[in-house]
């Protein structure tokens, strides 16, 4: 007996009256299989888009720089590191260099620095750190203020200095030279440090004889030999000699503020 009405539904098709079986899609609409219209499959990007290898539109792709922009080992970008800038350091050490009859391949083997490192330094092209010049004027002989420049001089009028002080980064130490001092034989320089909390620097060792003292205002100093650093905290003082490897290490959740007196005896 029959229990209801007669369906015109065609028998087998799940679709409503007069729609669809399931294996077609609504007019206008893309089977299963297809994404939307215009909607790329999953190893495209939207119309107009690039692919996953490459950044949005007009964006770099992740292995390119930034133009002109320095590479990691060459300092914090666009940034002077002494009295006229990177091109002034640059021109410095090629003098040295040159006055002592080194080529570039033998200096950087002997400082322990890239030859395309020092090649840019010496063009300009690169900022160097703290640890690269100290590298590279202890191998040449020579105080660091040889390669930074000296500061200006100071307004006797109570105006301040003349010009910038010489700035120099390093990985956790930042060094501002306030003062040069010539003595009979020896070269003094005056550094105004701040190295950041919980970080730890390691220097190359200068040449024989060099001492380093130091007096800490603020923060907890760990610094000294590599193998045997010394510690000191506010209105404390250390000294060692750094003809050995040397580290500056801030200990603790504060930044250190200290001065740094380099005592060099002239070769």
């Amino acid at each position: 007996m029959d229990s209801g009405a007669q369906s015109p539904r065609p028998a087998g098709e799940t679709g409503t009256p007069d729609g669809p079986a399931t294996d077609v899609g609504a007019p206008g609409k893309p089977t299963a299989d297809t994404g939307a219209p215009d909607k790329p499959t999953e190893d495209g990007g939207t119309s107009d888009r690039p692919t996953g290898d490459g950044g949005t539109p007009d964006r770099p792709a992740p292995d390119t720089g930034a133009p002109g922009r320095p590479t990691e080992d060459s300092g914090t970008p666009g940034r002077p590191t002494g009295e006229g800038g990177t091109p002034g350091i640059g021109r410095r050490i090629r003098g040295l260099r040159e006055e002592r009859g080194i080529s570039l391949s033998a200096l950087a083997r002997a400082a322990g620095v890239g030859k395309a490192t020092l090649s840019g330094l010496e063009n300009g092209t690169r900022n160097p750190t703290l640890e690269t010049l100290w590298a590279i004027t202890a191998e040449l002989g020579v105080p660091l203020a040889m390669a930074v420049g000296t500061p200006p001089p100071v307004d006797a009028g109570g105006g301040g200095r003349t010009g910038g002080i010489p700035v120099v980064p390093g990985t956790a130490v930042e060094g501002t030279l306030l003062q040069v001092f010539e003595d009979e034989g020896v070269t003094y320089e005056l550094y105004r440090l701040v190295i950041r909390a919980g970080t730890t620097q390691v220097s190359p060792a200068h040449h024989e004889g060099v001492t380093e003292h130091v007096t800490v205002f603020a923060g907890t100093l760990g610094a000294g030999p590599a193998g045997a650093p010394l510690r000191a905290g506010p209105g404390e003082h250390i000294s060692w000699r750094s003809d050995v490897p040397h580290s500056y290490a801030a200990l603790g959740d504060l930044d250190v503020h200290a001065s740094l007196l380099i005592r060099y005896p002239r070769r």
